[in-house]
């Protein structure tokens, strides 16, 4: 039995969810934490205009009103020529499960979001992704080098190991983000379809598991 977290990192409310998900995981340490990479706008090309940043900005502000997580308004507005392009981040957490599997991955995810929503770095630059992913790491007591970790992020393995997480998010059903399933012997529950508070989150995973007869 496992949970399964479907998101992605340049997705915002997934900002506001990775708070949630790190509080109910605290409450479960019993239940393993599968993260799947969505790839909300992978591949994408067109560069962030004013009207896309705008549009972003309406929904930055129901995100940190719903979570009180911080936003850099101002660092999306400097944005010259910025691809809003998601694979790249995606799959620098797709690197830090191949480097290190037992790691805690979502910690790794939601310093990649800080690394977007607050610092306004440029996450579609392999070598920032993999700074802040190995600091991330690194604090868990991973000995992980940042040149190497940009090495396992650049291999042609790690890009199909991404496609690979964006297909099994569409074989299960999910089409926004985030999504919190639990998965027991094969069959997959649906947790919250969105974001929701963790006090949300652990009344319905009590629901399920009651429903699946385990106390």
């Amino acid at each position: 039995m496992k949970l399964i977290f479907v998101g992605d990192p340049m997705c915002s409310w997934c900002y506001g969810f990775g708070k949630e998900m790190t509080a109910l995981a605290k409450l479960h340490p019993e239940l393993p934490l599968e993260i799947v990479v969505g790839g909300l706008r992978a591949g994408a090309t067109d560069v962030l205009d004013e009207a896309g940043k705008n549009f972003r900005l309406v929904h930055w502000a129901r995100v940190e009103e719903a979570s009180g997580l911080p936003f850099n308004r101002d660092g999306l507005m400097a944005r010259q020529n910025f691809v809003y392009d998601t694979e790249p981040i995606c799959r620098a957490v797709v690197a830090a499960r191949v480097i290190t599997p037992d790691a805690d991955l979502l910690a790794v995810f939601r310093a990649l979001q800080h690394g977007f929503y607050v610092e306004a770095v440029d996450t579609t630059d392999g070598r920032i992704l993999a700074r802040l992913a190995s600091n991330a790491l690194i604090k868990q007591g991973c000995a992980v080098d940042v040149s190497a970790f940009y090495k396992v992020w650049e291999a042609d393995s790690t890009i199909a190991l991404a496609k690979k997480d964006f297909a099994r998010s569409r074989s299960l059903g999910v089409r926004s983000f985030p999504v919190l399933l639990l998965e027991m012997d094969g069959e997959i529950r649906t947790i919250s379809p969105g974001y929701a508070h963790v006090e949300e989150l652990e009344r319905n995973l009590q629901l399920v598991l009651q429903a699946l007869h385990i106390s």
